[in-house]
């Protein structure tokens, strides 16, 4: 969709039959094992750095048509719920033309912006895709390294309230994690309603 050079950032790019919407730099985690924290800010062949704040001005004209594509998913190296105003003006644009849209989230939306977002969510979200990666705070703390204090909780709070609000809810973790109990995040998800998915160190898109 969109050159990869220091001049023009990688807002929207294309993966399979899944169009990815890059829409922040800024996270509530350092995860350890995530690229960008390892010297790269690339997914396949595309460098998602960004370097001013994104508006949703900046990515409806790259939107292209929705029957081109099987869903937009909110993905890149940042927490797409940081950037809250342009996730729901650009989701309720791609819902208005019959689009589908899933949200990748680290499920600290609700800690960060310190009230429950997930109503607004609900309004123009099909899926949440949520990062668990952790069993305990101690492992969590270890490998995801979160900025807010009390964020494991928040995490655990959000997956349990999530799958009243949205129709589809994944919770993931990845298998390969030192002291990581990949069973238990399964359990943590199932308990909650949502649909376990594991995934794969070093593996991604």
């Amino acid at each position: 969709m969109t050159t990869t050079n220091s001049v023009t950032p990688t807002l929207v790019y294309d993966i399979g039959n899944h169009r990815y919407l890059n829409i922040t730099a800024r996270c509530t985690l350092r995860c350890q094992f995530c690229p960008k924290h390892n010297g790269s800010k690339q997914i396949h062949e595309y460098d998602l750095s960004l370097s001013k704040r994104i508006t949703a001005e900046d990515i409806l004209p790259l939107l292209g048509k929705v029957n081109e594509v099987e869903e937009y998913v909110f993905c890149g190296f940042g927490e797409p719920t940081l950037n809250l105003e342009c996730l729901l003006h650009v989701a309720k644009a791609i819902k208005a033309q019959g689009g589908y849209v899933r949200l990748n989230t680290d499920g600290l939306g609700n800690h960060f912006h310190r009230r429950n977002i997930l109503p607004e969510l609900s309004q123009c979200v099909d899926s949440l895709s949520i990062s668990l990666n952790a069993d305990t705070p101690e492992s969590y703390q270890q490998h995801c390294r979160p900025k807010l204090a009390g964020s494991y909780k928040a995490l655990l709070e959000f997956i349990q309230l999530a799958p009243q609000y949205i129709p589809e809810v994944h919770v993931s973790a990845i298998n390969g994690l030192a002291n990581v109990n990949i069973e238990r995040c399964r359990d943590i998800a199932e308990r909650s309603g949502a649909i376990f998915k594991q995934r794969e160190l070093d593996i991604l898109g």
